[in-house]
């Protein structure tokens, strides 16, 4: 269930260079933060919160071996109108503790849950992108009670692309990066996972990224691919969103996989020329779609 014990970081540095950039990015978000900690039973959650108190809350997991301000960029202005809560996933970079969960059982699903107790939350609307898009899941087959909306984007627990390409376009070089580490490197080795030219990637994005590969020992395991006998009680409405050049969750394996598994699955939208981490316009697009489903607008 639990692993990694010594902490993810490869040294106290590397954990202070993460956290300071974490600050940085949530510094240059347009936003006021509540900032708590949640008991688990695995360690203590830091919890993010933003938009009126009264408002109907949302649960917002993040994406894999980043930190939780980059994905929660692409929600926040969902919080004019809805309570964000955006734990920093256990085990990640960011300020929960380092217990690493294992992916490939009920652990996600049980801290989810003690998160929402935590936060005398009952049912809730869920939204995950890539790696908090699994989590959502694990929770879904796990607690498909706690749950009333699922916003899956680009996400993983759905099945994986071609690992050869994996090894080709992200793993060599990311490594090529760890041996020789300069900004160019580093912007070859993110590129396929962007929509956008390296070049205009935000440089704090890039600091992140760069400070994962050479600080973090990486979570290398995906969500396990939820099942249609796993999600057998989950009957909550469900919008998934799938980028066309995602190289990580591409549609042709995903959206099969998704129309198998989840029984309420009212939309799926393809995010076209996007990759892993979407546009500008893409995400303005993805945000207004996500909005009318949480408010069950969508016709």
């Amino acid at each position: 269930m639990i692993g990694d014990d010594d902490g993810i970081y490869r040294s106290k540095r590397g954990e202070r260079r993460l956290k300071s950039l974490y600050e940085t990015l949530l510094g240059d978000l347009d936003a006021d933060f509540d900032r708590r900690f949640v008991e688990t039973r695995f360690g203590e959650t830091h919890v993010l919160a933003a938009g009126p108190e009264d408002a109907p809350p949302v649960v917002v997991f993040h994406g894999g071996n980043v930190v939780n301000p980059i994905s929660l960029s692409w929600f926040l202005p969902l919080a004019d109108e809805f309570r964000l809560y955006a734990p920093d996933t256990i085990g990640h970079p960011g300020f929960s503790a380092q217990t690493r969960l294992s992916p490939r059982d009920d652990s996600y699903g049980t801290w989810a849950c003690d998160i929402l107790d935590g936060l005398g939350l009952d049912r809730v609307p869920m939204l995950g992108p890539s790696y908090g898009g699994g989590i959502v899941l694990r929770t879904a087959a796990f607690a498909p009670d706690r749950i009333s909306r699922a916003g899956l984007v680009v996400p993983a627990g759905l099945g994986t692309g071609s690992i050869r390409r994996l090894l080709v376009e992200i793993v060599l070089p990311m490594l090529a990066y760890r041996l020789a580490p300069d900004r160019s490197r580093l912007r070859r080795a993110v590129q396929p996972m962007f929509t956008e030219p390296a070049e205009a990637i935000d440089e704090t994005i890039l600091d992140v990224v760069g400070a994962v590969f050479d600080e973090v020992k990486l979570e290398r395991s995906f969500p396990k691919t939820a099942t249609p006998d796993e999600l057998a009680g989950f009957d909550a409405p469900t919008l998934l969103a799938v980028a066309e050049r995602d190289l990580f969750f591409p549609p042709d394996v995903v959206v099969p996989r998704a129309k198998r598994a989840i029984r309420n699955l009212e939309v799926v939208v393809r995010l076209k020329g996007e990759s892993h981490f979407p546009g500008p316009g893409a995400r303005d697009e993805l945000r207004a779609l996500l909005r009318k489903f949480l408010t069950g607008d969508l016709p």
